[in-house]
């Protein structure tokens, strides 16, 4: 099997390079309207937004900030397939602007737009990561009423294109291959992922750009297996440093990636080079887990009624008999980007 992985430096609001219902799964992380790091890219992409900030019109510049995201949006309901689903990690902001101290609810905002789009809201995860220090509370501290609850948590929203589902040629390999384990299913969709902690990166560029990564691998690795079979192309139309593409990649999917800074498609060079590696350990830990999990339930006297086709593993439904895990043999270079050979992954 071969994938194919494509980065487009440009602007996310005119996605030029890729056609209509050309994709069947976003995944992505959009820069936070009303975080301070991001002040100086929306002044650019926002006009006025720092104008309003710096005549403490908080209100004014959280909204022309999401303007700049909208016309991202409208892109993203033009490439995405009828019945694809979008999936957008977006994070609140707490603020204090003209002495006020409020939260600005991105999520929100982000729904709203998604809807407008025509755009079906699903269930939701909240991806809870919580703070390390033990002074983490914001406010006054000790003294009623005016401390405030700290914001510990993420959303992933979730979005589906239209009012139905995709639809697939019955039996389809390309989609029962791809299939999770039913644990795996009772993990990933659950409405709260605690199990998932942000990474410290250090993107290119000068030291301002140095950030804690909210979009640790593991949070496009689960979305895009839950959300897509093999086959299928995944955009992230803020790409940065790319793990949209290396868990694509790593997943047996195809992916096109829209980042504005060149350097960062630049810097993705030793990034993917890791790709092979990291495919191995997560089939491996895949399969194990599941192997760990068969052993609880035949100790709990839990029924495990059929026989992977693939492996020598008992799973618990039908659906689950023809898991197909895949792993990188091979990334090569091309000018649009990488093509990857993929390999079933075969245990032991």
């Amino acid at each position: 099997m071969e994938t194919r992985h494509r980065i487009v430096v440009g602007d996310a609001r005119e996605l030029s390079d890729l056609d209509d219902d050309s994709v069947e799964l976003v995944v992505t992380s959009p820069p936070y309207p009303m975080i301070e790091m991001w002040d100086e890219l929306f002044a650019e992409l926002a006009p006025g937004a720092g104008e309003a900030l710096d005549d403490g019109e908080g209100r004014r510049a959280y909204e022309l900030m999401h303007e700049a995201l909208d016309a991202v949006w409208a892109e993203v309901e033009r490439v995405l397939v009828e019945g694809g689903i979008a999936c957008v990690n977006v994070g609140d902001a707490t603020r204090t602007v003209d002495g006020s101290f409020r939260v600005y609810q991105n999520h929100a905002r982000v729904i709203d737009a998604f809807e407008q789009l025509g755009f079906e809201p699903l269930p939701d995860v909240l991806w809870r990561k919580p703070a390390n220090s033990a002074a983490k509370f914001m406010g006054s501290g000790m003294v009623p009423p005016n401390a405030y609850v700290t914001l510990e948590h993420e959303y992933v929203l979730v979005f589906r294109n239209g009012t139905e589902s995709r639809s697939f040629e019955p039996g389809a390999d390309r989609r029962y291959e791809a299939a999770y384990f039913w644990e795996e299913r009772n993990q990933w969709f659950s409405d709260v992922w605690e199990d998932v902690r942000g990474e410290h990166q250090a993107l290119p560029g000068d030291d301002r750009r140095d950030r804690s990564a909210a979009y640790p691998f593991e949070i496009p690795y689960r979305l895009v297996n839950m959300y897509s079979a093999y086959g299928d192309t995944v955009l992230d139309p803020f790409w940065g440093t790319g793990t949209t593409t290396l868990a694509a990649m790593v997943a047996g999917r195809n992916s096109v990636g829209v980042e504005i800074e060149p350097e960062f498609a630049r810097a993705f060079e030793e990034r993917v080079a890791e790709a092979p590696a990291i495919s191995e350990r997560v089939a491996a830990d895949r399969l194990a887990d599941h192997r760990e999990f068969v052993e609880r339930e035949r100790a709990d006297g839990g029924s495990l009624g059929y026989e992977a086709v693939h492996y020598d593993v008992p799973v618990r439904t039908k659906q689950e008999r023809n898991i197909r895990l895949r792993v990188v043999e091979n990334v090569a270079s091309t000018d649009e980007g990488y093509r990857a050979t993929h390999a079933p992954f075969e245990d032991g």
